[in-house]
């Protein structure tokens, strides 16, 4: 019995073939990104924020703290947090503030670091001061930036932000409360949010403000989402702790 030869494959084929494949491999490497992207940057990044956030309180850790207490509230010209300790510690992560928001959580909490180069302080889950601006307690501006998706998302749900809600920022020794005042879409150019009055440039400081920046949209981040607020009261750590995280 004579048997007939297996047809070639032809040119359409073969190619058709070879997308398929080259499809497939693509598709998969793909998919690898997206779960790096999304789940593996977040855990890495939580993994560092709980070990830094442990470091800062038993490197802040005093006798005179009063956990438990409610704090009073001071309206004062507040102290300013130590500028030469913070600024020799630009770019190297090293949490000198942590950001407690209650709308996002009444366990939510973030540290600060000095900078906001994206490898070393933001892709680790850290808020980044920017060193141009104010700190906690001087006049003018403190602004900081962080992620809004991925690399632990910290400011994941910053425009959702209610007008008055509260952004306590803990120091080595005093809480600054802040009240959310607005918001605002900018390009990323408008550097104009981080003067010492925010929008007002050449505006000498009259107050004590705090701007958050964010990517906008998620993960397209061609503009910046930017929310405003003013302190409202700061307290000592060794008094006790403001009511709006008890």
């Amino acid at each position: 019995m004579v048997r007939s030869a297996p047809a070639k494959r032809s040119v359409l084929s073969r190619v058709l073939g070879v997308v398929g494949e080259l499809l497939l491999t693509g598709g998969i490497v793909v998919f690898l990104f997206l779960v790096w992207q999304l789940w593996w940057t977040d855990v890495m990044a939580s993994r560092e924020q709980s070990q830094l956030l442990s470091e800062f309180y038993e490197r802040t850790e005093g006798e005179g703290d009063s956990p438990g207490v409610l704090a009073p509230e001071y309206r004062s010209d507040p102290p300013s947090a130590d500028s030469n300790a913070i600024r020799d510690g630009i770019d190297t992560n090293t949490i000198w503030a942590v950001l407690h928001v209650p709308a996002f959580g009444d366990d939510f909490q973030v540290g600060i670091a000095e900078g906001v180069d994206l490898k070393k302080v933001l892709d680790r889950g850290s808020l980044g001061h920017y060193p141009e601006t104010q700190l906690p307690g001087e006049l003018g501006n403190f602004a900081v930036a962080g992620h809004r998706q991925s690399y632990g998302a910290p400011l994941r749900h910053q425009p959702s932000l209610p007008i008055g809600s509260p952004l306590i920022v803990e120091t080595a020794d005093t809480y600054y409360v802040y009240r959310v005042t607005d918001h605002e879409i900018v390009a990323p150019s408008a550097t104009e949010v981080l003067a010492p009055v925010p929008n007002q440039l050449g505006a000498p400081p009259n107050g004590h403000f705090m701007t958050l920046t964010t990517c906008h949209p998620p993960f397209v981040s061609n503009m910046r989402w930017v929310t405003f607020a003013e302190l409202d009261y700061w307290a000592p750590r060794s008094e006790g702790t403001p009511k709006e995280m008890l």
